[in-house]
């Protein structure tokens, strides 16, 4: 039988965290503390593929794998599901997940339900946990920016928003042109 006394050490982070790994079936995410199932239509899906197909000759020259794993971030009541991320070979080998800082890119795709957190929260997370790329390709503006170099206050340089069609320059280590074209 239980006590309150058997729970007076259980850290609260650490069980939703778990929880959330554990969901059945589903991919799920935490957002500011809030347990949200990780679907996607097909042309959402489209669009993350387009990206990915661009980047992907590049990440493996890079030694990098690209994939849509867990990015945990210590500290807050947040585990995100990017829709991409760029990450090492040699870091996502047995990882269950990694942190933001870890990654060389990661890209979200907005959609109806969920733009504000990807151009507002996630921004804001992603460049508190220092990931040196963060692209948010914005399906209801129909534009794509390009976020880098973090800082305390966020995100210090911003490329965008541009619109759908143009050709958008991914900084090193990656120096390849984007082609937005196909995402609308």
């Amino acid at each position: 039988m239980s006590t309150a006394a058997d729970y007076d050490n259980v850290d609260p982070e650490r069980s939703l965290k778990y929880a959330v790994r554990h969901i059945k079936g589903d991919r799920a995410q935490i957002i500011e503390g809030i347990i949200e199932l990780a679907s996607s239509t097909w042309d959402h899906e489209a669009a993350a593929e387009s990206i990915r197909d661009q980047i992907r000759p590049r990440a493996r020259e890079l030694g990098c794998v690209t994939g849509s794993g867990n990015l945990d971030l210590p500290g807050s009541s947040n585990w995100y599901v990017p829709d991409i991320a760029v990450v090492p070979a040699s870091q996502a080998k047995g990882a269950t997940a990694l942190l933001p800082a870890d990654t060389l890119l990661i890209v979200e795709v907005t959609s109806e339900s969920n733009g504000d957190t990807d151009r507002v929260v996630k921004r804001k997370r992603y460049a508190e946990y220092n990931a040196p790329l963060y692209l948010v390709v914005d399906r209801q503006e129909q534009s794509v920016t390009l976020f880098s170099e973090p800082g305390t206050l966020g995100y210090t340089r911003v490329d965008g928003p541009h619109p759908f069609g143009t050709v958008l320059a991914l900084p090193e280590p990656f120096s390849l042109d984007l082609d937005t074209s196909e995402l609308g």
